[in-house]
């Protein structure tokens, strides 16, 4: 057990889950008839697994800068619990175990969708962007909205619009996210010469693009609801959750400090939790509505 436990920071298993809680969100906002439980559990096994492969492989990857940063330096590799080729390993198995899984217990969409979503994390994120570009985060947040629309597929694989209207929300939600975490952690990114936002434009900017990017966020959220997918218990949430998380963003942009950015953080991850959570209960009080 206990060396399992040094094996576990792989999988990033709090990303992991709240990956698979997206997906099994856009199986939700896709379905129209009951909801098959082993459909959820072959999902949310496929998911987890396809994330926890890109997860893996960007350990494997990053294991350099890792050991730089004080945050992640006694991570597996730069610790020296795992070995390179054991993780790189453990990554392609991983990856091919979701595409089967997928295949065998959903369809091809939902395997197409997974792979693509671990695609963009571990290669055009991890590989390609992250050391390269401040964009990096706006385009690997894609590998979230591809869960989101695996998780649709996963109930239709034709095209279905409600899922893909929350990988639009996932996709803004992303950007928000990171970034208000990125400006916590700027120092040590600054010092393993990787260019997120806060190191290339500063925090007071940062906070403002922040801002910028959440209104747009709120407003994507909207539009299920407009487009009458969602109904009003969504929408409130939606309009509670929104406000309060664009509140504490103008909070930011007043005061781009550590302490500001880091509560922002949190209260993006609360944002998303409760706003997918009021897809589920409007789809559980459905019948009787």
């Amino acid at each position: 057990m206990v060396e399992i436990k040094k094996y576990l920071p792989l999988f990033k298993l709090r990303i992991c889950s709240l990956i698979t809680f997206s997906a099994i969100v856009g199986l939700i906002g896709a379905q129209t008839g009951s909801l098959s439980a082993g459909k959820v559990f072959f999902l949310a096994v496929a998911t987890m697994l396809a994330s926890s492969s890109a997860s893996a492989f960007n350990h494997y990857f990053d294991s350099d800068i890792d050991s730089i940063m004080k945050r992640t330096k006694k991570r597996p590799l730069p610790s020296g619990v795992a070995g390179s080729k054991y993780v790189l390993a453990v990554a392609l198995l991983f990856f091919a175990l979701s595409l089967l899984v997928s295949l065998k217990a959903l369809n091809y969409m939902v395997a197409l969708h997974l792979a693509l979503g671990a695609l963009v994390y571990a290669v055009v994120y991890t590989a390609w962007l992250k050391r390269r570009s401040w964009t990096n985060i706006i385009i690997g947040g894609l590998a979230g909205s591809f869960a989101v629309l695996a998780g649709g597929a996963s109930a239709t694989p034709e095209f279905c619009l409600p899922p893909v209207l929350l990988a639009i929300v996932m996709f803004f939600w992303t950007p928000s996210h990171f970034w208000s975490f990125a400006i916590y952690h700027k120092e040590e990114y600054e010092k393993a010469g990787v260019p997120m936002l806060p190191v290339v434009v500063g925090d007071n900017r940062t906070a403002l693009y922040i801002l910028i990017n959440t209104i747009l966020l709120v407003a994507s959220s909207l539009v299920p609801f407009f487009m009458g997918y969602n109904g009003w218990i969504y929408f409130l949430t939606a309009l509670a959750a929104g406000g309060y998380f664009v509140a504490w963003n103008i909070r930011l942009v007043r005061n781009p400090s550590r302490d500001v950015a880091w509560k922002n953080f949190k209260i993006s991850m609360m944002y998303l939790g409760a706003l997918f959570t009021s897809v589920i209960v409007e789809a559980a009080l459905r019948p009787f509505m």
